[in-house]
């Protein structure tokens, strides 16, 4: 199974969304606090290639994208083969 990382903001919807579907999901994850201004947040905007809006999802140290894109991984089909459930 792959590291899963995803950097999130307190009182973010999208956030809480895609955190609620890894769970839903039951694999285990890191996730790491970036607010605006924070290290966490400049590392978050490095990894996904300049990406600057949370969440933004990391599998296996790869850029996945943020809620949307998670949400239609979901929908196509395809988020459970890459998060190694499939």
């Amino acid at each position: 199974m792959p590291d899963i990382e995803i950097y999130t903001q307190p009182g973010c919807p999208y956030c809480m969304r895609a955190v609620a579907l890894l769970e839903r999901k039951g694999v285990p994850f890191k996730e790491i606090n970036a607010p605006r201004g924070t290290p966490e947040r400049a590392a978050s905007t490095s990894r996904s290639g300049g990406r600057t809006t949370v969440p933004q999802i990391f599998v296996g140290g790869n850029a996945l994208g943020g809620c949307d894109d998670l949400m239609a991984l979901e929908r196509s089909g395809k988020l459970d083969a890459l998060l190694g459930l499939g």
